[in-house]
């Protein structure tokens, strides 16, 4: 195996588990590894670190997988750390719930490695070029674990590119999804299209938060911003508001919803759809003299990077304010961020300046966290992506 020499005094991150080097930390490599190669991680000093994944095109150089220096990383440990995923999440799927998220990639010791089970159907995102070469390993394991209909690939996520894999989706294994597989998830049924649904088809990380905002909607005018395939409207409906406005700017969101309604039932008059910017519809609202009891802003991630953190910051800030403008006293704003780069304390910051601007007086009632499918490695606080907060604005 390939040794990696690290320069002095840059192993202590490796020695706390975390499971990011980056390519300016390392002193020497003894050969040549190809990318996606499974490398050994030494000090300077030559002291065995772990073992890792190799990408000398990633600015995240080596991804590491195992610290213990006797282990053999073959399709017997891949199918370990499945099935050990597997099973975490055994209690979540019930009679109301038979989608979430099976594997969690450096949260479940498999960097770059994603899996969403939508009913009978599988999702896989490959996001690193060391799962990307053990790729059939991985589709026979969870074959051998899970029995799927069919296994369908969504790398097509831009975190490719720095692995310097192109964008890939299709059918792995066999049957092709059908045009919706129909999920339930809090009881409520959806019908989602993997092919061509953002991400792996589906976003079940806001599960939990979808069922404690709906708490606060019964008999109450909510505006769902940003409502893809309708989790915060359904949930809404299902606990009896009175009406409830959904924008997003997909056509293929809202066509979604449209069936979402009518799987369960829902009567018509008791919710609107919208097609348009977010930002641009709020503004609308605002001028028409619009208000809202309940309000939901769950924006796409705005700040994929630290260095795209102040422009996400000053979106984030126009986008509560406006928000907060839409509510009546006493009104409840969930407003969320799915921005790694954005931790709780500078989203608190920027909801504090848009609630200066807005000329509102708020209040914390609830943080919002990511589910416990989307667990968070006490090592690796990066994984930790999704925030939220619910809100009284007065």
């Amino acid at each position: 195996m390939i040794d990696v020499i690290l320069k002095k005094g840059k192993e202590k991150a490796a020695m706390l588990r975390h499971p990011w080097i980056f390519s300016g930390a390392i002193d020497k490599i003894k050969g040549q590894p190809v990318n996606g190669e499974i490398v050994a991680v030494r000090s300077a000093d030559k002291e065995f670190l772990a073992y890792a994944y190799f990408n000398d095109l990633s600015r995240v150089a080596l991804r590491l997988l195992e610290w213990d220096e006797t282990a053999t990383i073959d399709k017997a440990w891949y199918k370990q750390k499945i099935k050990q995923a597997i099973a975490a999440r055994g209690h979540i799927l019930n009679e109301d719930t038979n989608t979430c998220r099976l594997v969690f990639s450096e949260a479940d010791f498999l960097p770059g490695l994603i899996v969403d089970q939508y009913a009978n159907f599988l999702s896989l995102q490959i996001l690193s070029a060391g799962i990307e070469n053990i790729k059939e390993d991985i589709i026979a394991i969870l074959r051998e674990e899970l029995n799927p209909k069919g296994i369908f690939d969504k790398s097509d996520a831009g975190a490719r590119k720095h692995e310097n894999l192109e964008a890939s989706q299709g059918l792995l294994w066999g049957e092709n999804p059908p045009e919706f597989i129909e999920v339930k998830e809090n009881g409520i049924l959806y019908h989602i299209n993997i092919a061509e649904g953002q991400k792996s088809g589906f976003y079940c990380d806001q599960r939990d938060n979808r069922r404690i905002l709906a708490g606060y909607t019964r008999g109450k005018n909510v505006l769902d911003c940003f409502c893809y395939s309708g989790g915060f409207t359904l949930n809404s409906l299902k606990y009896q508001a009175a009406h409830v406005t959904s924008v997003d700017s997909s056509a293929l969101a809202v066509e979604t919803l449209k069936h979402n309604l009518e799987l369960n039932g829902f009567k018509t008059e008791q919710q609107t759809s919208i097609q348009s910017d977010v930002n641009k519809q709020l503004r609308a609202f605002k001028e028409a003299g619009q208000t809202f009891d309940v309000l939901v802003l769950d924006p796409p991630k705005y700040a994929p990077s630290r260095s795209a953190l102040d422009r996400a910051a000053r979106a984030y800030k126009d986008l509560n304010r406006l928000g907060m403008l839409l509510l009546k006293e006493g009104g409840i704003l969930a407003t969320f961020s799915c921005s790694g780069a954005v931790d709780i304390e500078t989203f608190k910051q920027i909801i504090a300046w848009a609630a200066l601007d807005a000329g509102r007086e708020v209040q914390i009632i609830k943080q919002f966290c990511q589910p416990e499918d989307h667990p968070v490695r006490i090592s690796f606080s990066e994984g930790e992506y999704l925030k939220g907060l619910l809100l009284r604005v007065l």
